[in-house]
């Protein structure tokens, strides 16, 4: 199984670099509050990046959420059980 993962990793590496290759040529970037000129595959890497990352913070919130409130039944039915 870890030589799948890592030829679909050596796989999605070489693809990456040859979508940055191709794609080198610079664009600007209004983002409001700044310009910047990044070529396009590096913007799109970091658009991938930020919503990776984005994507693991709200599931690890949203889980994180849900196990308290399930700990605070527990507490509560605990409680409950007691008096």
């Amino acid at each position: 199984m870890r030589i799948l993962a890592l030829i679909v990793l050596l796989l999605f590496l070489a693809a990456g670099i040859v979508l940055g290759a191709l794609n080198a040529d610079a664009v600007p970037y209004d983002l409001g509050f700044a310009r910047v000129s990044l070529p396009k595959g590096a913007a799109l890497l970091v658009a991938l990046l930020v919503g990776w990352v984005l994507g693991g913070l709200t599931a690890w919130l949203g889980t994180r959420m849900g196990d308290r409130r399930q700990r605070r039944r527990q507490a509560k039915v605990a409680r409950a059980a007691d008096a």
